[in-house]
């Protein structure tokens, strides 16, 4: 007892208990991490606090080391960069931008292609009044140009089977009206004519597509075909130069080539053949269904006759206008077909619609044909019922 009273009175003194205390909460100094990857080095000082409520402390600072130390060895996940963009977005926007890219090349091309076309094929019917034969003659240059592009491996040829030739048939039936429709409409009318009164094919690609396909469009689409057919009919009942077979010619046109277009882009799907190829099989087979309809039609006597007086006529420059006309088909169709690929069947209608401004201006200049102002108007009022259609679709 008396030594337990005591030792309660001994007091420590002042240096050892400052060893003591020293000793017992020593501060904790932990080492800087490896420079890499611009991250700065760590420490910590851990005050002399008790031990047990610091382990959270050690425990947190260790496992953000070790996933410093993780990502500053190992590369940024694909998904994301350090600064949190997307690599996926952002390499698919230039990849985007060469499509429209692309696309704007072949729409221009396609456009222009198609202006030289009309001027010559409008020269020769103007001389040599036979559709049919001209018509013909358009599927054979193309079909001739590419097979012996395929012999001389210039262009590949195409791998096809029964069922791909399967597929075609009906694009090649519609093809095959909308190109006779198509020229004996212009053997009648004045090319801008023709042209205003094709500016209608948005209406009737809207109409097959709702009656036929069971697609269903927004009302303000519906609306925007209102100008297009209130325009073209004030420019057919306003033309100076009116003929009845030119104009169900064009509207047969319009009709057969919304359904071309329409069957192409579904014959396209799956289908390893680029659109150059797919064309290029059109016209072949366009022109096994077309022959034996031209000669029943007009025939080989009245073909020798006419071209011997158109010859005479115009002169050897006749020839090359025939040439012209059937090589610039083909190479007009062939772009748009390769602008098919990338496009839906609407988009490439609108195109096709647009494309109508600068022939109907061409032809005018050109053929200087009289155009009164009430039918300027009607074609104005119709080629902007395209352009607000166009706005309705997007």
């Amino acid at each position: 007892m008396t030594m337990l009273v005591a030792a309660a009175f001994v007091k420590p003194s002042t240096t050892a208990a400052a060893a003591t205390c020293k000793t017992a909460f020593k501060p904790l100094h932990l080492p800087p991490l490896p420079a890499a990857a611009g991250l700065r080095p760590l420490s910590l000082a851990v005050s002399a606090r008790p031990l047990y409520r610091q382990e959270h402390v050690l425990a947190t600072a260790a496992v953000a080391a070790a996933g410093r130390n993780d990502r500053a060895t190992s590369p940024a996940p694909p998904s994301a960069t350090a600064d949190g963009a997307r690599p996926v977005e952002v390499a698919a926007a230039p990849a985007e931008n060469a499509r429209r890219a692309k696309i704007g090349v072949y729409f221009a091309t396609w456009w222009a292609l198609n202006v030289i076309f009309n001027i010559y094929n409008k020269k020769v019917l103007n001389a040599f009044p036979y559709p049919w034969l001209t018509s013909t003659l358009s599927l054979a240059a193309g079909s001739a140009i590419m097979l012996a592009s395929w012999a001389t491996r210039i262009a590949e040829a195409p791998e096809t089977d029964i069922d791909f030739w399967k597929s075609l048939t009906p694009v090649a039936i519609a093809h095959t009206i909308g190109h006779v429709a198509a020229t004996v409409s212009m053997a009648k009318v004045a090319v801008s004519f023709t042209h205003i009164i094709k500016s209608s094919e948005p209406a009737f690609s809207v109409l097959v597509s709702r009656f036929f396909l069971g697609e269903h469009f927004p009302a303000p689409v519906y609306f925007s075909l209102l100008p297009i057919i209130g325009g073209c009919a004030l420019s057919a009942i306003t033309e100076l130069n009116f003929n009845m077979v030119g104009f169900m010619g064009a509207m047969i046109s319009n009709l057969a080539f919304v359904f071309r277009t329409i069957f192409s882009k579904k014959g396209m799907k799956g289908k390893s053949v680029s659109g150059m190829n797919y064309y290029a099989c059109l016209s072949i087979m366009s022109l096994v269904i077309l022959l034996p309809f031209a000669i029943a039609m007009e025939g080989p006597k009245v073909w020798a006759a006419g071209w011997q007086n158109a010859v005479a006529e115009i002169g050897p420059n006749f020839v090359w206008w025939v040439a012209a006309q059937s090589v610039f088909y083909h190479l007009y169709n062939q772009v748009s077909y390769m602008s098919l690929d990338e496009i839906s069947p609407l988009t490439f209608s609108i195109g096709n619609t647009m494309k109508r401004i600068s022939v109907i201006v061409a032809s005018i200049i050109i053929f200087q044909t009289p155009v009164q102002p009430i039918n300027a108007l009607g074609a104005a009022i119709a080629i902007l019922g395209t352009f607000i259609y166009s706005q309705a679709k997007q």
